[in-house]
């Protein structure tokens, strides 16, 4: 069993790595907070074989107060360490800034040498983390993290406001800052060194995030999902539905009405298509034409339809029986006139995904009967 103690539990990177860390069967995990009493951090130190050192201060009323907690929260635990003749190995949530002259930067460089003097002088292992902006689920907006303002913004309907468009932006997800410290719970040092960095960084602007978290809050207007091959997209649109109001996780669709039933467009891709849904009325046949490069899939999830291919050039047909009661998907190749007809007694509801979105200037439809005795 090992002991973990973790100082700033109730900060963004603490709240995601203790949940975490509470998955893991050989761990014993205890937390700190802000404003708990220091004899409760005594007690913990005790028994801790590793500490994950997240307490720290961003914006403090003085900067005073960044050397107090930064660098002398560090001291105190560290000094309680040795009095106690205790090394248990320390993981340090430092940043990016330790690298720069002003007062926050200073204040965590100087927690780095502390920890640094603490290991040379006991043998502990400890790893420093320089942390760009992390991002990610439960991050305070309007603290320090750009993602987590912009984010929470949107959500609530409110522009963003940027100063520099062309500012340079190294980000990390905070799922691979966790990955990355709870390597060190089995990890020990083969060498003499001190600082360690998340495998998976992103190097953006304040323009290009802010292009991005547009395009995803828009989605809702325009259906179409960002291109989620890209890690920092995917990222950026799973950290922004995490600050939605609770009341506004739903949106309507709008629906395209006819004597046949109804459409609607559910979720669009410049990369995979678009995939949307139909309810037909009983014995509509729908489709009756054919496309040159456009190729659909249907799934019929309530009812039953017959589905009918002919190949443009020949008078083979091919019918494809289909309904609720076994899930099955037809595919539609090019070159291949169709039709689906609603042959149960009450609506019929069907899938449809086509590889292309729908572009009115360019359809890529033809009409062309299956059947001469097919609807239209």
């Amino acid at each position: 069993m090992i002991n973990v103690l973790i100082t700033g539990a109730g900060g963004f990177i603490g709240k995601n790595l203790i949940d975490r860390l509470h998955r893991e069967k050989e761990v014993r995990l205890k937390q700190y907070h802000h404003g708990d009493d220091l004899s409760l951090l005594y007690e913990h130190l005790n028994d801790a074989d590793i500490i994950y050192h997240l307490a720290g201060v961003n914006r403090p009323q003085n900067n005073e107060e960044f050397a107090r907690v930064n660098r002398g929260l560090t001291e105190l635990i560290v000094n309680y360490l040795k009095e106690h003749h205790k090394n248990p190995k320390i993981v340090l949530s430092s940043s990016t800034q330790a690298e720069l002259d002003i007062p926050y930067g200073l204040s965590k460089r100087e927690a780095e040498e502390v920890l640094k003097n603490y290991s040379n002088e006991t043998g502990a292992d400890v790893c420093i983390y320089r942390l760009p902006g992390v991002f990610g689920k439960w991050c305070r907006p309007h603290y320090n993290s750009v993602v987590a303002t912009f984010c929470h913004e949107l959500a609530y309907g409110r522009d963003i406001d940027i100063h520099d468009a062309n500012k340079p932006l190294e980000l990390v997800y905070i799922d691979d800052v966790v990955d990355s410290f709870t390597d060190c719970l089995a990890n020990t040092k083969t060498k003499e060194e001190f600082y360690f960095y998340i495998n998976q960084t992103f190097h953006t602007t304040v323009g290009g995030l802010t292009q991005k978290l547009y395009e995803i809050k828009d989605m809702r207007k325009t259906l179409i999902i960002p291109d989620l091959s890209d890690k920092l997209t995917k990222y950026l649109y799973t950290t922004y539905l995490s600050y939605l109001d609770e009341n506004n996780f739903s949106y309507e669709l709008p629906v395209h009405q006819d004597e046949r039933g109804s459409l609607v467009e559910l979720i669009k891709s410049h990369e995979a298509g678009q995939i949307f849904m139909s309810t037909s009325r009983e014995g509509v046949i729908r489709g009756n034409h054919y496309h040159h490069t456009k190729v659909e899939k249907f799934c019929v999830i309530k009812g039953a339809a017959n589905i009918k291919l002919r190949k443009i050039d020949s008078d083979q047909l091919n019918t494809y029986a289909v309904s609720d009661q076994n899930i099955e998907i037809v595919d539609i190749p090019p070159g291949y006139t169709h039709s689906i007809e609603n042959v149960s007694d009450g609506e019929m509801i069907v899938l449809f995904w086509a590889n292309e979105l729908f572009d009115p200037n360019n359809p890529d439809t033809f009409f062309l009967k299956v059947q001469q005795d097919e609807n239209d």
